[in-house]
């Protein structure tokens, strides 16, 4: 009936997100005789339901073959969500097509594109001093560097997340080094406010960093010192809940203030859901030490984004961005105000939410998000890579990888797809070696906490690493490396995940592995280049990373055969000078190929 790839330019020119009244051209292929006067039907919604419809005729070209070549050309003056589809008759339309406009004025900062990021959980990566036990909290002093944190409960069922390793933000200033000889460009700090647990999802007070991390004036050292090697500092926003032992809620006295759970005259009582005051309140996720926060309210998003507020307040110790927690949780008005906020401040700042799924029409607490719309995130979490990449290398298919490849640079904007922090493992996430290892996850929470991969399992998690690495290094984004995958680290879920970064004892196979993939991304290429796959053939993926003045081409083979790649022009190979158009890729082998 027609021929039309919504992925590609030959047919939908420019891909991705596209910003407000840029011209836009649509051609198609039609099957002669099958329609005289095809139309394309351009619909704009909001929750899925219709907000604007509009018709634009398309123009015929030409012909090739048995069909009919038609084009139209048409803008879009308001940025949303707009669907599209092909109407041919009375009786017969076509699929629906995604677009997604953005404001005129959507721009993401270009430092952040083209690095590095190193996500680091403050209590464990290192000691830098003596720990600093000015709290009025209950806590378990550890003196066992690497050992296994706490996972069984207390008397009361319990599970505190109270033991410290001592990690703090002396240790990272001192390891600054270390970060700079492995390419890292952004530190992303796990939460460093006061808080009761290990963790600090559980915000005690906004404004204070934790005694057990350090303070303020060391927090402004940290962003000076990381200045001078280039690299930027990072803070995680945790805005959707507090912790119920908190100076707004303040549960267990340990405020001298009226928190939201002594009083309903509290400042903060309006922060907050109660179906019935005291003890029964809304809590995130249902964890009662995590009560919910009403974004909406105004006295909450004054205390965040307002002129003397917990945005501003941050911003002026020299961090450069910020990850927002659960992004998918926090209504649109938050985070547009919020956006005004960092931006108002300092406009290069950066804006990364955490979102597991599609991002350009993922749908939440009734809401299709905006997040891609030019007033609220740059950038998100790149969860469907992350998970893409893991199950090519496993299954030995690269169908989902080439999928959703495909569906980020068809709908995502450029700019935000340049900047997506491309993640293969978190703190919310089993560590990737343990996953691409492992041959059989014990049942029990006790042999999990143990368990360590066998000789076999190693070497096979390893050679997986490489391939999986070089993809996320590689790949449309910026790599995000959490804190000792580089060296080899170990572990199931939340805490296993979670272990102590082993200084003297790293694996140099795979750190030297890292250092050679940070050096590759300093080619300009994978700064904004744009990505084209040439090969995906169950287990080849081969694909490239051009501009108008070079080209990458990477490959990878998870057969168990020799592939041979054939170019029309000579290539060589990256740190080779050997020049040809053809090349062989063994199994389980990857090739970085240049063009000449």
């Amino acid at each position: 009936m027609y021929i039309f790839d919504n992925q590609s330019e030959d047919f939908r020119y420019p891909q991705g997100g596209i910003r407000e009244n840029t011209e836009i051209t649509v051609k198609i292929h039609v099957k002669k005789n099958f329609s005289s006067n095809p139309k394309i039907l351009i619909e704009k919604r909001n929750n899925y339901d219709k907000l604007f419809c509009k018709e634009v005729p398309l123009s015929w070209t030409g012909t090739e073959n048995s069909y009919d070549l038609y084009e139209g050309i048409f803008t879009i003056k308001e940025y949303g969500h707009y669907f599209y589809s092909f109407v041919f008759n009375e009786n017969n339309s076509s699929h629906l097509y995604e677009l997604l406009v953005h404001a005129e004025d959507y721009e993401t900062p270009e430092w952040i594109k083209g690095g590095v990021i190193y996500h680091i959980f403050v209590d464990r990566f290192y000691k830098g001093n003596l720990l600093n036990k000015n709290t009025k909290r209950k806590f378990v002093i550890r003196n066992d560097w690497g050992g296994i944190p706490n996972y069984t409960p207390d008397e009361n069922g319990k599970i505190n997340n109270n033991d410290f390793f001592g990690g703090n933000i002396e240790g990272i200033i001192k390891k600054l080094p270390h970060l700079n000889e492995l390419g890292v460009t952004a530190i992303y700090l796990s939460p460093i406010f006061e808080a009761y647990s290990n963790h600090k999802y559980d915000v005690g007070d906004y404004l204070k960093i934790d005694p057990m991390f350090g303070d303020e004036a060391t927090l402004s050292r940290l962003c000076k010192e990381a200045g001078k090697y280039g690299m930027s500092v990072i803070l995680d926003g945790v805005f959707s809940h507090t912790g119920d032992d908190s100076i707004y809620f303040n549960k267990y006295d340990s405020y001298n203030s009226k928190g939201a759970y002594q009083s309903k005259l509290s400042p903060y009582y309006d922060w907050y859901t109660f179906n019935e005051w005291k003890d029964d309140y809304v809590s995130w996720w249902g964890i009662k030490t995590l009560p919910e926060i009403k974004e909406e309210n105004k006295s909450y998003i004054d205390f965040i984004t307002g002129e003397s507020g917990v945005i501003k307040h941050w911003q002026n110790t020299g961090i450069r961005g910020w990850r927002l927690d659960v992004a998918d949780e926090l209504p649109d008005n938050f985070l547009n105000i919020l956006r005004r906020s960092v931006k108002s401040h300092n406009p290069d700042a950066f804006i990364v939410g955490e979102v597991w799924e599609d991002a350009a029409n993922k749908f939440s607490y009734g809401n299709l998000k905006e997040y891609f719309c030019g007033k609220q995130l740059d950038s998100v979490t790149n969860y469907p890579l992350k998970d893409a990449i893991i199950h090519y290398v496993k299954n030995k298919d690269c169908r989902t990888l080439y999928e959703t490849m495909n569906l980020i640079v068809e709908k995502y904007p450029p700019q935000a797809v340049n900047s997506l922090m491309n993640i293969i493992g978190t703190h919310d996430t089993a560590r990737i070696l343990t996953v691409l290892g492992n041959e059989s996850r014990p049942e029990s929470k006790n042999e999990r906490a143990v368990y360590k991969l066998n000789k076999d399992e190693l070497k096979a998690g390893i050679k997986l690493l490489k391939i999986v690495s070089l993809l996320q290094f590689t790949l449309p984004g910026i790599p995000c490396i959490y804190y000792g995958d580089e060296a080899g680290l170990e572990g199931f879920e939340d805490p296993f995940n979670r272990l102590c970064y082993p200084w003297g004892n790293e694996n140099t196979e795979i750190l030297n592995h890292y250092k050679f993939l940070s050096s590759l991304r300093k080619n300009n290429v994978f700064k904004k280049g744009k990505y084209k796959c040439i090969v995906h053939d169950k287990e080849v993926f081969v694909f490239e990373r051009y501009s108008k003045k070079n080209r990458i081409i990477i490959a990878v083979n998870l057969s168990d055969e020799t592939i041979t790649l054939k170019f029309k022009e000579n290539m060589k190979k990256y740190n080779n000078d050997i020049i040809s158009d053809v090349y062989n890729l063994n199994p389980y082998k990857y090739l970085i190929i240049l063009s000449i």
